[in-house]
């Protein structure tokens, strides 16, 4: 082999080894990834301050290389793939720098007020972007970020290159306590749960001496210079002149993404002011106010809503988000409430819970134990000044009223022996009312009512109990007295009632006996008069029967009368009625009309049978005269009318003469 042909050789080989150099300078990048590249030499030398080369030199350089086909030296460079920052929705992420300028002394974050975008390192470094953990936050979306300049620290992940043990426990730290704060997700409030939140800031300048809480700025939307947006902009926060440590402006219902290393935020409940209630703001913070009130009150002050002291206009039943760090509201109820003196009962408001009965010296040397009850009203414009002088209610009552109610009662019972104190009750009860209303209005309250219960004796002492027993026997005894007397006047008067229902019996009696004569002799001369009429209703029958036989046997007479003038006038009618009842005898009796032996005889001697005799008389005269034997004679007046009328009632009225 000559010399040429190695050289061809080798010059294959050495093409071959650029070529494969050349080709190991491409880098393929996925669109999900980025490329960090580190230069390895520079003819610039190395960075002579800082961590990222911003000028051409060896080391990390600022930007980054996002999805693609990058050629780059081999030999000088190096690419670093990492994926790209995803923050989830509703989610937060914290970003930690690496390089940039050193922090403030009263600094505990970076400041981000003229860099925004942790995507841009190179503008991030020459803008004074500062080095440690940033105010900004990351919000949902993806960024493709420089990993060995940011560090990002994300719910459950960090997005680093890893570059030293130690540089990652500092960084794990930090998510530990953005975890404990609960950082990685918004503030949110609910209207539905009354809460509002008060933040706490860790950055920025102390409050001055005195104050304890940082005051309101840059809560105007007009300047958005300074509208932080509720502790959202941190950087504006600070502009506008705010302080670190506990802020007077709260969360309401809403939406925040505060970084927690920048200020925390704590839930509290709202204020609310029930019904029958108002509720005294004591503020601790705010300018000194005016004295609203008035010169002859000497008991504090008074100060418009927003000022330092005791707000002069309470709040009214409703709901408030007040910051209770920068104050305190105290519920005063507006409705009436009962103070009890009695150790076994509390009022609904519990400002009586340490109040027991008074004890009292009577003037017969007895020390009995009153409990009380008190009704007092508390006016709701007056309500600040009763904060403003006590404090609280609570303590109005046990280190003013108490003494006061005590001291009074004390001296009445004084002046009044046990029995007195019993039986006098209503009296002192009407006195103390109209005594005591003067005293609790000089405290600007209004007393209602004064209640007193029963006198009890203290533990094992019974002359209370005795003297009531026999108070009581007493007491019985009079009752019996008023009992047998009233008794007493009861049977007089049930015996007087007696004698009175008597009488009036008796006088029933009377009056019915009166009664039943009065009907007696009027049912007699009913009796009579119905008697006199039956009489007279008889005879009239009896007459008018008597007129109607008459009537018919007179009619019966002029039929026959008028028969036998038809017939032949009397004489021959009884003729043949004799005859006819002759031949109904002889048939009858079947005797022969005609004898079978004829006895003769004569006339002078008398002899003859009796068929002869009749025959004979049939047929004399005196027969005849003896048939018109009362034709003669002369009738009576009233008859011969009678048969007139009967005449000429029979008579047709055509036969009438005129």
């Amino acid at each position: 082999m000559n010399v040429v042909s190695i050289l061809v050789i080798v010059g294959i080989i050495l093409a071959g080894i650029l070529l494969l150099v050349l080709l190991s300078g491409i880098r393929v990048i996925p669109n999900t990834r980025i490329g960090i590249v580190e230069k390895r030499f520079s003819g610039k030398g190395s960075v002579k301050s800082g961590f990222i080369a911003l000028h051409g030199e060896a080391g990390f350089q600022p930007n980054v290389l996002r999805g693609g086909v990058h050629y780059l030296m081999p030999i000088q460079y190096v690419v670093h793939t990492a994926p790209l920052v995803t923050i989830p929705q509703g989610k937060i992420g914290y970003i930690f720098a690496r390089d940039g300028g050193l922090l403030d002394p009263t600094q505990t974050l970076a400041s981000n007020e003229s860099v925004s975008d942790f995507q841009d390192v190179e503008g991030f470094l020459k803008n004074g972007g500062q080095r440690g953990p940033q105010r900004r936050v990351l919000r949902e979306g993806t960024y493709a970020i420089n990993l060995v300049q940011f560090i990002v620290i994300t719910d459950g992940r960090v997005y680093s290159l890893p570059l030293s043990r130690e540089d990652m426990d500092v960084i794990q730290k930090m998510a530990n306590v953005i975890a404990e704060r609960n950082g990685f997700v918004p503030v949110i409030i609910k209207d539905t749960d009354d809460k509002i939140g008060i933040a706490t800031v860790h950055d920025g300048p102390s409050l001055a001496q005195g104050e304890i809480i940082a005051p309101v700025v840059g809560d105007s939307s007009k300047d958005p210079e300074t509208y932080h947006n509720k502790f959202q902009d941190p950087d504006k926060f600070l502009k506008a002149g705010g302080f670190r440590g506990r802020q007077l402006q709260v969360l309401v219902e809403g939406t925040y993404y505060v970084n927690r290393l920048f200020a925390t935020v704590e839930m509290i409940q709202k204020t609310i002011i029930e019904v029958g209630n108002v509720g005294v703001v004591v503020s601790y913070t705010g300018d000194t106010g005016e004295d609203l009130s008035g010169k002859e009150y000497r008991h504090g002050e008074l100060v418009l809503r927003g000022k330092r002291g005791v707000w002069e206009e309470a709040l009214l039943p409703g709901k408030y988000a007040f910051n209770t760090y920068a104050g305190k509201v105290v519920s005063v109820p507006t409705t009436n409430f009962i103070l009890k003196w009695i150790s076994t009962q509390t009022g609904s408001h519990k400002f009586d819970e340490n109040l027991t009965e008074v004890s009292l010296i009577t003037k017969d040397a007895f020390e009995p134990s009153l409990p009380l009850s008190v009704v007092v009203h508390i006016d709701y414009k007056k309500a600040p000044l009763v904060i403003q002088r006590f404090g609280d209610i609570k303590r109005l009552v046990e280190q003013t009223l108490d003494p006061m109610v005590a001291a009074y009662f004390k001296n009445i019972g004084q002046t009044r022996t046990l029995i007195q104190l019993l039986q006098e009750r209503s009296d002192i009860q009407k006195i103390a009312s109209e005594e005591m209303k003067e005293k609790f209005r000089h405290y600007n309250l209004e007393l209602e009512e004064v209640l007193i219960g029963t006198p009890s004796s203290p533990a094992n002492d019974t002359q209370i109990e005795t003297i009531l027993t026999q108070l009581r026997s007493r007491q019985i005894a009079a009752e019996q007295i008023e009992t047998y007397d009233r008794q007493e006047k009861a049977a007089v008067k049930e015996r007087e009632l007696r004698e009175a229902e008597s009488r009036a019996q008796m006088q029933t009696s009377i009056t019915e006996s009166e009664l039943s004569i009065n009907v007696q002799g009027n049912q007699g001369k009913a009796d009579y008069q119905r008697s006199i009429q039956q009489a007279a209703q008889i005879r009239a029958l009896a007459e008018a029967e008597a007129e109607k036989i008459a009537r018919i046997g007179i009619a019966q007479a002029l039929a026959t009368e008028e028969q036998v003038r038809a017939y032949g006038g009397p004489q021959f009618q009884v003729t043949q009625q004799v005859l006819n009842r002759f031949s109904e005898a002889v048939q009858q009796s079947k005797v022969d009309v005609v004898p079978r032996v004829v006895v003769g005889g004569t006339k002078d001697s008398g002899s003859g049978n009796i068929m002869e005799a009749l025959l004979t008389m049939l047929l004399s005269d005196r027969f005849s005269a003896l048939a018109n034997n009362g034709e003669g004679q002369k009738r009576s007046d009233e008859i011969e009318q009678l048969r007139s009328e009967i005449r000429e009632s029979i008579t047709p009225k055509g036969d009438k003469k005129e």
